[in-house]
């Protein structure tokens, strides 16, 4: 695949204190994340794969190495121009579907969007067409304990794209799904990938992830074990 990536880290390393030891736990990793990607980070527990995504989404910063995004180096961006980023160019959906309890499904969607100047009007039809997008259109005004798993992942799927992103970080979206439930949600984000051209990064120890995904990268002990085909 030739294209220009959207990201490339080029020997990004973390560590982590423990005591009074400096624990590795990236150790020289070099990725691309392509225009319309769907890339899995593989590997086992402890690898690296949520580190990785916490540099890659500018969550963290790295030790050592070079982020680039757009062939800009995102070391000179500060604290505020990394939460621009963030908003503006990325979504994020985690195992543990980070919904507000306290608000509607079509609230935790809009929430994104209250960082943007936009008409209340639009940022509800905008939250109702991602809604509609994911299968709930029915349950906009639906709180997420009334939820079930799989429902409450494709709120925070809608979430994610609430701002139009480049690219959309998932950190072990199956991890507390059932079999069945895990299927459809993959279903969803190749669907959503393809028809809406967002890149998906997604972390995963799940085969049935990885085989889904058009590349990978095996990490093992905070470093490439094979490169992204």
């Amino acid at each position: 695949m030739n294209a220009t990536p959207l990201l490339s880290g080029r020997g990004l390393t973390k560590h982590y204190p423990m005591g009074a030891e400096q624990v590795p736990a990236l150790r020289g990793v070099d990725v691309d994340v392509l225009p319309a990607d769907f890339l899995a980070l593989r590997g086992p527990s402890g690898s690296g794969k949520t580190t990785l995504i916490n540099l890659l989404g500018l969550l963290d910063r790295p030790d050592g190495g070079r982020l680039l995004l757009d062939g800009r180096d995102t070391a000179a961006l500060d604290e505020d121009a990394r939460a621009d980023t963030r908003r503006d160019r990325f979504g994020f959906v985690f195992q543990t579907f980070n919904l507000i309890p306290v608000l509607t499904a079509a609230e935790n969607v809009s929430y994104p969007m209250l960082l943007q100047p936009q008409a209340p009007a639009d940022m509800h039809a905008r939250a109702r067409e991602l809604l509609a997008a994911v299968g709930l259109a029915d349950k906009a005004d639906t709180r997420p304990d009334l939820l079930s798993g799989g429902q409450r992942q494709r709120v925070a799927i809608a979430r994610a794209l609430a701002n139009r992103p480049a690219i959309i970080f998932a950190d072990e979206p199956t991890a507390n799904l059932d079999s069945h439930t895990a299927d459809t949600i993959l279903d969803l984000m190749q669907r959503l990938n393809r028809e809406r051209q967002v890149a998906f990064v997604i972390s995963t120890h799940d085969p049935r992830v990885v085989e889904r995904c058009g590349r990978i990268v095996t990490l093992h002990d905070g470093r490439v074990e094979r490169r992204a085909a």
